[in-house]
Formats: C-alpha cells, sequence, structure tokens
C-alpha cells in the first residue's frame, strides 16, 4: 500500500545568508581596491565600514529567517550587492574630489536606516493582503506625499524640478515614497473593478472600453497624480507612475488593447510635454546630437558620461584608476557611468544582470502568489524598478532622452534608497505567502473535527 506525503518545500535561508556574506565579501574587496589604488594602503574604516554593513544585513536575514521563513533567497543578496557598491564608487568620488564633507558615511547612514525601515515592514506586515484594506486611504497618502513640496516653507526647487523637501540639514524626495503607495492603490483598485474592467463596457473598433464609472477612479488618481508631477517639473517620475499603472491595468484585465492605448496616451502626452516645457525640449535636443554647438553648456554631463564609458573599454580602468569625477553628478544620476568607466563593459553587464535577475524575482513571485491583490502588487512594484533601471541607463546611452531618475539602490541620496528597501521588504513578505505550503487538508480536517475545550468556571 502506497503513502502520499505532503511535499515540504525548503526555506532556503541558508542559501541567502551564504549569498549575502559573498556579496559582502565583493564590497569589502571592491572598498579595499579603492583604498590600494588611490592611496597605496587600505582603508582605516575598511573594518567599521564593514562591520556596518554586515551588522545591518545580517540583521534583516535574521528578520526574514524569523518572520518570513519561505521568502525569495534572492531579493536580499542582490539589493545588498548593489547598495554596497554604490557606497564604494560614492567614497572613491569622495577621495577624488578631496572632499572635507564626504558623502559615503552619509549614504551609509542612510542605508542602515533604510535596511532598518524594510526591517520593520516585513515585523508588522504580517500578510501583505492587509494593504488592500487601504486602498484608498494610501491614494491619499500617495497624493499628500506629491504634494508636499509644493508647500511654501519647505518646498524647494534644485535644477528646474520643484520635488524637495528641506527640514533643517536633511532633505527628502517624497515622490519616492508616493510611488510605493500610488502601486498599493492601483492593485487594490484593480483587483475589486478588474470584471467590470475586463468585460463591461462599449466596443469601438474592436477595441472594448471600459465603463467610465469603472474607470473613472483610478484615472483620476493617476491624472491628477501626473498634473502634480508635471507641474512640479518632475516628469521621470510621472513617467514611471504612467507606466506602472499601464501594466498593472494589462495584467489585471490581460487585454493587450491597453498596451496599444498606453503607447497612444503616452506619446500625445510626450509631444504635448515637449511643447509646454523648454526645459524638456532642451533634453530632447541634447538626446539627438550631444555634440552641437548650441548645446555644448547643456550636453557636457551627457558627453562626459558617454566618453567615460568609452574610456573603460572592455575590462575597466579599475577601481580607483579612472577619472569619473569631472563627470557633473556623478554619484546620483550618473553612477552608473562612473561604474562603467572604472569596471568596464563586463562589470557595467554585470550590474545589469542583477537589476534583471531582481526583476525576475519579482515577477517569479507574481506568478507564484495565489491572490489577485499579490500578483498585481509584485507585478506593479517589480515592473517599476525595471522602469525606472531602463529610464535612467538608457538617458546615459541616449536610448532615451535624460530624465533625471537615481538608480535604484545605488545613487546617492536618502530617499530613493529607503524607497527601494520598503520595496524589497513588501517583495519578501509577497514571496513568503507564495512560497509557503498550504496547510495540509487532513490535519485542518483533524482539527475541525477536535472537541473545543471547556473553560472551567469553578
Amino acid at each position: 500500500m502506497s503513502t502520499v506525503s505532503t511535499f515540504q518545500p525548503r526555506t532556503r535561508r541558508n542559501v541567502e545568508l551564504l549569498l549575502l556574506l559573498f556579496a559582502i565579501a565583493v564590497i569589502l574587496l571592491a572598498y579595499l581596491n579603492v583604498g590600494l589604488a588611490t592611496k597605496g594602503e587600505v582603508p582605516v574604516d575598511l573594518v567599521t565600514q564593514g562591520l556596518w554593513m554586515l551588522v545591518f544585513a545580517v540583521s534583516l536575514h535574521l528578520v526574514v529567517r524569523w518572520r518570513a521563513a519561505y521568502a525569495d533567497p534572492f531579493m536580499l543578496p542582490i539589493a545588498t550587492l548593489l547598495n554596497g557598491m554604490g557606497i564604494v564608487m560614492i567614497h572613491r568620488l569622495d577621495i577624488a574630489r578631496g572632499s572635507t564633507t564626504p558623502t559615503a558615511p552619509r549614504q551609509v547612514m542612510w542605508a542602515g536606516l533604510s535596511i532598518v525601515t524594510a526591517a520593520v515592514v516585513l515585523f508588522l506586515l504580517r500578510d501583505h493582503r492587509i494593504l488592500r484594506r487601504y486602498t484608498y486611504t494610501t491614494m491619499a497618502a500617495g497624493l499628500v506625499f506629491l504634494l508636499v513640496p509644493l508647500l511654501p516653507v519647505i518646498g524647494s526647487e534644485r535644477g528646474g524640478a520643484r520635488i524637495w523637501i528641506e527640514l533643517g540639514p536633511f532633505t527628502f524626495q517624497p515622490g519616492e515614497i508616493a510611488k510605493t503607495l500610488l502601486a498599493i492603490f492601483f492593485a487594490g483598485y484593480l483587483i475589486q473593478a478588474r470584471d467590470a474592467l475586463s468585460l463591461a463596457g462599449p466596443e469601438f473598433l474592436g477595441i472594448r472600453f471600459p465603463r467610465a464609472r469603472d474607470l473613472g477612479p483610478i484615472l483620476l488618481a493617476w491624472g491628477v497624480a501626473v498634473a502634480i508631477l508635471a507641474f512640479e517639473s518632475d516628469l521621470g517620475q510621472s513617467l514611471l507612475s504612467f507606466g506602472m499603472f499601464v501594466a498593472m491595468l494589462y495584467v489585471a484585465t490581460e487585454r493587450t488593447s491597453w498596451i496599444a492605448i498606453g503607447l497612444g496616451l503616452f506619446s500625445s502626452a510626450a509631444v504635448a510635454a515637449y511643447f509646454i516645457f523648454p526645459h524638456l525640449q532642451r533634453r530632447v535636443h541634447i538626446w539627438l546630437d550631444p555634440w552641437a554647438p548650441q548645446y555644448l553648456d547643456q550636453s557636457y554631463q551627457l558627453r562626459q558620461g558617454l566618453m567615460g564609458l568609452g574610456s573603460g573599454g572592455m575590462l575597466g580602468t579599475g577601481l580607483g584608476q579612472g577619472r569619473p569625477d569631472i563627470t557633473p553628478l556623478a554619484d546620483s544620476d550618473f553612477i552608473f557611468a562612473s561604474l562603467g568607466e572604472e569596471l568596464g563593459l563586463v562589470g557595467a553587464f554585470t550590474i545589469l544582470l542583477l537589476y534583471a535577475l531582481f526583476v525576475e524575482r519579482g515577477l517569479r513571485t507574481a506568478l507564484g502568489t495565489r491572490d489577485g491583490f499579490g500578483k498585481l502588487l509584485a507585478v506593479g512594484l517589480s515592473f517599476l524598478l525595471a522602469l525606472q533601471v531602463f529610464t535612467i541607463i538608457g538617458g546615459l546611452l541616449r536610448v532615451v532622452p535624460l530624465t533625471g531618475l537615481t538608480t535604484p539602490f545605488m545613487s546617492a541620496g536618502g530617499s530613493s534608497l529607503l524607497a527601494n528597501w520598503t520595496i524589497v521588504a513588501i517583495l519578501l513578505r509577497i514571496s513568503d505567502h507564495a512560497r509557503r505550503p498550504l496547510p495540509d487538508p487532513a490535519e485542518l480536517e483533524a482539527a475541525a473535527a477536535a472537541p473545543t475545550s471547556v473553560v472551567n468556571t469553578r
């Protein structure tokens, strides 16, 4: 007589720990390489910086092991490696500039705060489906975060975009948090109105359009968000929110017509924005011909980034042996160009492969999730990260015009880092739900059939 046994999947937490230790070892080796190449000596803060990264990363691993034992084992090591390599390059640029107020220690502080925030989110969010209760709350909170930079006292304008707030010595970009909140709202609303958006509504030219009462709330929220971002001249975040909206709408309805409609709306909006915003016209002209005489001043950053990537060659100049510091914003908007110069084509492709693997694990999580809300949220957050990487690196390589977005996990700055580590925590929670085995039906029946306990009232 054969017996049927329940398959118990492995948690793979030990695999995650080994990969995490390997990622930290790579970061420390790169940090050591920078010190030897620039000063000819071992950095005095090698142990302390490595210890901080080790403590933060392993602490988050322990929280994952405790609260989300079946979470994906690759996301945390990949995010740690990308974050650490960004800190290494920022430290390398501090040395090249001879900065008296280095940026790297502040970036380590932000990394620690972001990882602690991810641990808190993972601890408090025991089930991602709880977020569905706050569908409209997250919409309102997201719009508030977008509006905050417009306030007259704390709002700050930089580079022609009013997307920052200043609180004493600290600056923050609330739009980074808003995009995660809007992703939760999109997922919650689309799962409620999925059938109405897919089946009901008039048909025109072979395309079935949803009824206005079904599409109205989400279209209104998206339109207000994009209008605010356009008013703040933050066209990069507008592109991200629109792309995420179309991707989640397509996954929810399974109708390819939404892709065509989205591309049409995006094209018309891009043409309108070109004629409305003068700085966008300059970016388009710089994208088409950065060596045009009339745009030499404005295209200096792009040209330096391209020449830096070109000078890196196949294997790069070596960490600490290039000149990425002569490129403006080399530690934020153009940090990928800085890494590409010193790590070469091989290193640049490795970074892209890490991003691709992270997005693939997010989409794999969406495929394995058993509830529609988690599936849409995982797709939205994964596509958001993928679109951001494509937009910023595509801008550096002249595939698309520059948008001023940050490179996830790597660019200097705390707001983007905080938002991206929060996304990691949410994806880890969803992947834990997706990979966790279902309860044994026999055990459930036995539990249901067991007599209830009687409370002794004497």
